[in-house]
């Protein structure tokens, strides 16, 4: 069995990854240029397909025939053939009904704000129409647009079906939510990064969230089951899923300086696979410089500079171990930073074993300890004692990171 992805760009795509645990057959990513779609898709080079961004409409004209899916939404993802026939079909409404039931958000009665009038836009308003909301389709132009939000600001729910905010283009968000006095829910069919802006600043108000990694599994788990003829069960996609989530999501180590980020850190990288990477070591790089000589020439505001744009690049970023330096929670932007794509983990170690060698800042830990400790507290998600081996405190992170999905 002959699968792919049909694409123009596809380097970053996660296809493969999902589809190589869903079954035994090949899976090969075929880009191509427009010119090259129609040669394709009559060649024999292929028993199914997957189709992205921008050939989703690109290839109808090339079908035999259509699924009713495919039709009422105007757009394939999936093709594949039936007594010699290419049939187009459309999985991203089966995913998008099974982010729906995730999210546990219930749409019935209840005006739904869809922003972006695209391919995916159809999809998710056939849904939610379907789910019995009263859907509204925000787009840059028509009726319904961004510059009269203000008409929709009783919306409960709002699902993002535009690129904004995705990667690499992260911590931008599409509607500001000041907006929105009564929002239950927003969803993002975005998965990379894991909490775009839009959910961040939803997150932070106490409002219900979701990605769309979920989403991406479930379509593919369709996919699979059209192109195959063989069913994917929910249980193999919860294994799946999990199994993405872990190797996307950052693990993030913060706290005081000298508590053993470092040592942790690798330690957690060992066990997990994931990249270990030190942000003070990616400073020095960036900077051509030492972080003593930072200190000491330009200054440490010039220095927290450096380290929030490192921990910009590094936190939109996937699969890492970053140890932090113990002064990043003094900027609340670093927040976002990290949680876009993170679960930070706050490494608490008492301040009579703390080590100072080698630490310009470190001077006076029992004041930096009494100013940085409501701000750890703000950043983590979890919180590890390391007063014994960092063996113990790295078991406990991994362990915690294989149940957190």
């Amino acid at each position: 069995m002959r699968c792919g992805l049909l694409g123009r760009t596809l380097a970053h795509s996660y296809s493969p990854a999902i589809h190589s645990r869903f079954g035994n057959y090949e899976y090969c990513l075929f880009e191509k240029e427009p010119e090259q779609l129609q040669a394709f898709l009559h060649s024999n080079e292929f028993d199914g397909l997957n189709v992205t961004t921008p050939y989703k409409t690109a290839v109808i004209p090339y079908l035999d025939e259509l699924t009713p899916v495919a039709k009422a939404v105007g757009a394939v993802n999936t093709i594949f053939r039936r007594n010699g026939a290419l049939v187009g079909h459309n999985t991203d409404f089966a995913g998008f009904q099974h982010m729906l039931k995730k999210s546990k958000l219930d749409p019935r009665g209840k005006k739904c704000l869809v922003l972006g009038s695209g391919g995916a836009s159809k999809v998710v308003i056939r849904v939610l129409e379907g789910a019995g909301a009263q859907v509204v389709v925000i787009s840059r132009s028509g009726e319904n647009h961004y510059g009269n939000l203000s008409m929709h600001k009783d919306a409960a729910i709002i699902v993002n079906t535009t690129p904004v905010g995705m990667y690499p283009h992260v911590g931008v968000s599409p509607v500001d939510l000041d907006l929105f006095f009564q929002l239950e829910g927003v969803l993002d069919i975005i998965y990379n990064p894991a909490r775009t802006a839009l959910l961040l600043d939803a997150s932070r108000r106490g409002i219900l969230t979701m990605d769309g990694l979920w989403m991406l599994v479930c379509q593919a788990a369709e996919a699979s089951t059209v192109m195959t003829g063989t069913p994917i069960t929910e249980e193999k996609m919860v294994e799946v899923y999990g199994i993405l989530r872990r190797q996307m999501k950052n693990i993030i180590l913060i706290g005081m300086p000298g508590c053993g980020k470092t040592s942790v850190g690798q330690l957690v990288a060992a066990k997990t696979g994931h990249v270990f990477l030190d942000a003070d070591a990616e400073i020095e790089k960036l900077a051509q410089k030492s972080i003593a000589r930072i200190l000491n020439e330009d200054g440490e505001d010039a220095f927290r500079k450096l380290e929030s744009r490192v921990l910009s690049e590094l936190g939109k970023q996937s699969g890492l171990v970053i140890a932090t330096g113990g002064g990043c929670v003094t900027r609340p932007q670093n927040a976002s930073y990290l949680h876009q794509n993170g679960v930070c983990f706050w490494l608490r170690r008492h301040i009579q074993k703390l080590s100072t060698e080698g630490r310009p800042l470190s001077v006076n830990l029992e004041a930096m300890w009494k100013l940085r400790q409501p701000m750890y507290a703000g950043f983590a998600d979890v919180m590890i004692d390391n007063n014994g081996s960092p063996q113990v405190a790295a078991d406990e992170i991994v362990a915690y990171w294989e149940e957190m999905t």
